[in-house]
């Protein structure tokens, strides 16, 4: 059977943490969980534009008023994350869902504050690091999850262990693949690692086929005038993040993504990702090297 959010019932007293809820995917996300009962904290780096976010689910979720709140986070800063981190766990005493949602695709070239190529600190090395300081609390919380957004993208590269930052020469595709890919290993790594230190929280992934966002900016006109043909809207491309996070058969480890045209549209459903992408090893190498580059470390 298909899963709607039909399925999952009032969550009250539950709280979510979104990043990038400001837009897109981000927003359709907080937009549902704000209207199944959650407490959902908009983290996005802009809190002008999470105001606004606010603003408009509670046009739409009217109840939500005392449950929407926004605080900053520029996952191009570690300072940043640090910070939000820290912000959170003194005002919380719970996260029930910790969603990686924030990401850019395929800007020009350019070093985040902390000297990594753009596209992998927003997309990966943030969320690595903010996964592992809030990690204690997501352990204090009963079913708990970590989802990790991925993308078709994934397919694009594998991890450029020689040359992380693209210093040699800046291919804008590959490093939003590699991004992407590292993402999907690491939702996969991060899972492993709670089973075996027998953790209650549990970490999955999902991708939303080729949805109409923001994140196609950079994207030649003609090409993004394409997406609504071949492509689905914000709120449905959310959806494999919704049941990834509140789907009552999803495990450790699942992979969520539309069901229709090689994964480019359609329902929510469990899919496969690439052979490189459950390499463990190269996935250990990965979490090392996570660690040394954003000084987080946690589940060694």
């Amino acid at each position: 059977m298909t899963w709607t959010l039909a399925q999952t019932g009032k969550q009250d007293g539950r709280v979510a943490i979104v990043t990038g809820a400001n837009i897109g995917l981000g927003l359709n996300t907080a937009l549902e969980l704000a209207g199944k009962g959650f407490r959902v904290v908009l983290a996005c780096r802009n809190l002008d534009k999470a105001a606004e976010a606010k603003a408009d689910i509670l046009r739409q979720q009217p109840k939500a008023k005392a449950k929407i709140e926004c605080l900053q986070l520029d996952l191009c800063s570690l300072q940043s994350v640090r910070a939000f981190a820290d912000r959170y766990t003194a005002k919380h005493k719970r996260l029930d869902l910790l969603i990686n949602n924030a990401g850019i695709m395929m800007p020009a070239f350019a070093l985040s504050e902390d000297g990594f190529e753009s596209q992998l600190a927003a997309n990966y090395l943030g969320h690595f690091a903010l996964t592992g300081r809030l990690l204690p609390l997501l352990e204090k919380t009963t079913d708990s999850r970590v989802v990790s957004l991925s993308s078709l993208a994934h397919n694009w590269s594998n991890m450029r262990f020689d040359d992380l930052h693209f210093s040699q020469g800046y291919n804008k595709r590959k490093a939003y693949g590699q991004s992407k890919f590292a993402c999907l290993m690491f939702a996969y790594e991060l899972n492993r690692r709670l089973q075996k230190a027998s953790s209650k929280t549990i970490s999955v992934a999902a991708h939303p086929g080729v949805s109409a966002t923001n994140l196609g900016q950079h994207f030649p006109r003609v090409l993004s005038a394409l997406f609504p043909l071949f492509g689905q809207s914000a709120a449905d491309g959310a959806l494999p993040t919704l049941y990834a996070a509140l789907g009552d058969d999803i495990q450790g480890g699942d992979y969520c993504g539309p069901k229709a045209m090689q994964q480019m549209r359609g329902a929510p459903v469990k899919v496969g990702s690439n052979r490189a992408s459950k390499d463990e090893a190269a996935a250990k190498k990965l979490w090392t090297v996570s660690e040394k580059l954003t000084g987080v470390k946690f589940l060694s």
